[in-house]
């Protein structure tokens, strides 16, 4: 049934897409189907074609399997993925490899990935660091400066001072403030988001955007191409240029090339003006602000930056628009005048972490604040799927004695992300982490909080996607007032939840821990 092009809530131009066949077909889950299914087929044919010359085939594939062995460990590829691709490829041999070869090469995606590389390489020095404000946080805070030093070599994410930054415990909160926000805006709108689905949420938004570029403000639109697979068509971006947004898809989905998992825009960016950006966990659909219950309530979180540091978030906007086109301008968006917060304290840098180097920036980030944290950690995520680095991380802080929490979700969106989430359990409680699940529906904040001094709030999850497929972004906080603010939230939240003790483990439904068990080996391509 199509949707109205209008209604009281704004404009809805299009019916939701529909999962195409041959996208799924040609996904990343499709193929690893497929090539199984391939190799069923030509071990049953090989057997009876070739069954005189068995034993040869056997030593044949013996060697093959141990030169691919050996190739995986001496690889700089992550342990856990190297236990994912030794199963594989020791399942089968054949397609395994060939489907490793498809990963790595990801023909899909080098045009991208080169376009993406060279607009980060031209953009590394378009935000220049005040060398004041470093020399301050470098006395007044000695950790959070080397951390400034680490991400610098990642990308241009300068530290700033005198930024307001507020936190919303809820989507709806941001939402609210959003709209006003988008009133106001004179100059130019950019979002960046990586689920767009038509409802009251975005209906609402869509009717300021257009009003706004019929007022002559500069209105820009990126969304993932992975809503094309899930909610959106493809001339959806046409129908939006007709209204005066510019609009543009990232990374469009393409049968047999799409290793569709890999290299998706999992940001959440909203700047007006470049004075004023929005990042966290909500995208545009009704789901983040509870105008639709699926998994129950729906908890998220998100903060608006205001002064200097949004700056970092129109840089980082733009690298993605500008990524393959010739007529990439920065000058005119991150030289728009600023006004400083005069009383506002502490330091806040903005950051990215892209896929396409070798910085595993979030995770870093992460573990920095639990390898220096004395007192707590407080984390919320949506998914814990955790590699060797990251549950050690955790499990060492809990064992010298700092409160490492965590809240999870109660109903979870994803059934296979829930199971792998409930290995992870045993050993973080056994180290003496702390456990909760949020009863009322599903958490889909990503915040950690830390010391009543530092916090991150983002886009970033526990998980393999988050944390080496993605593109992300996140604010770093230190001695910012809202700290205080997302510490309360965490305790708020905290009172809604179940504590997860061992012996709860034992009484998980078995279909659940198998289902744990057996993804475990292939967690990393989740």
């Amino acid at each position: 049934m199509d949707r109205k092009n209008t209604d009281k809530h704004g404009l809805r131009l299009l019916k939701r897409g529909r999962l195409g066949f041959f996208r799924l077909v040609f996904s990343r889950v499709g193929l690893l189907v497929l090539f199984l299914l391939l190799q069923l087929v030509l071990v049953f044919f090989s057997f009876f074609l070739f069954r005189h010359y068995m034993p040869h085939l056997v030593v044949v594939q013996t060697v093959f399997v141990v030169v691919m062995v050996l190739y995986l460990i001496n690889s700089r590829m992550d342990p856990s993925a190297k236990i994912t691709w030794l199963v594989f490829i020791m399942i089968t041999p054949v397609f395994g490899t060939l489907f490793l070869l498809f990963t790595r090469t990801d023909l899909g995606h080098r045009r991208l990935r080169d376009h993406l590389r060279e607009q980060i390489s031209l953009t590394r020095r378009a935000l220049v660091q005040d060398e004041r404000v470093m020399a301050e946080l470098d006395a007044a805070d000695p950790a959070s400066a080397s951390l400034s030093r680490y991400l610098a070599k990642t990308g241009c994410f300068p530290v700033y001072d005198r930024t307001e930054v507020r936190y919303f415990p809820l989507g709806e909160d941001m939402f609210e403030e959003l709209l006003q926000q988008l009133e106001s805006a004179r100059s130019f709108i950019f979002l960046e988001f990586f689920i767009l689905e038509e409802g009251q949420m975005w209906g609402q938004i869509l009717d300021i955007l257009v009003r706004k570029a019929a007022e002559g403000v500069e209105v820009r639109l990126m969304y993932d191409g992975s809503n094309e697979f899930f909610t959106l068509p493809r001339s959806y971006p046409a129908k939006l240029e007709k209204l005066g947004i510019r609009c543009r898809v990232f990374s469009s989905l393409r049968p047999f090339l799409s290793t569709h998992y890999n290299y998706r825009d999992h940001r959440k960016i909203v700047v007006i003006d470049g004075r004023t950006a929005f990042t966290g966990g909500v995208n545009l659909s009704d789901r983040y602000i509870n105008a639709e219950k699926v998994y129950g309530h729906w908890k998220d979180t998100a903060i608006m930056v205001s002064g200097e540091a949004a700056r970092s978030f129109t840089l980082l906007f733009l690298q993605i628009w500008n990524a393959g086109f010739k007529d990439a301008s920065y000058e005119p968006y991150l030289e728009a005048p600023v006004e400083k917060a005069e009383h506002a304290p502490g330091y806040v840098i903005p950051y990215g972490d892209s896929p396409l180097d070798e910085f595993r920036v979030g995770e870093m980030v992460y573990i920095d604040m639990l390898n220096r944290a004395q007192r707590y950690v407080h984390v919320m995520t949506p998914y814990l799927i955790l590699d060797g680095e990251m549950e050690t991380a955790l499990c060492f802080a809990a064992q010298r004695g700092v409160d490492v929490s965590l809240i999870l979700p109660g109903i979870p969106d994803k059934f296979t992300a829930y199971a792998l989430a409930k290995t992870h359990y045993a050993a973080l409680l056994d180290a003496g982490v702390r456990i909760y699940e949020y009863t009322p529906g599903f958490v889909h904040a990503k915040v950690f909080c830390s010391d009543d001094r530092k916090a991150v709030v983002g886009t970033i999850n526990l998980d393999y996607r988050s944390l080496y497929h993605h593109f992300e972004c996140a604010a770093y906080l230190a001695d910012v007032p809202c700290v205080a603010d997302i510490e309360k939230d965490f305790q708020a939240t905290l009172a809604l939840c179940r504590t997860i003790h061992r012996e709860d483990l034992k009484k998980e439904k078995f279909t659940l821990r198998l289902a744990g068990i057996l993804n475990k080996a292939i967690a990393s391509l989740l």
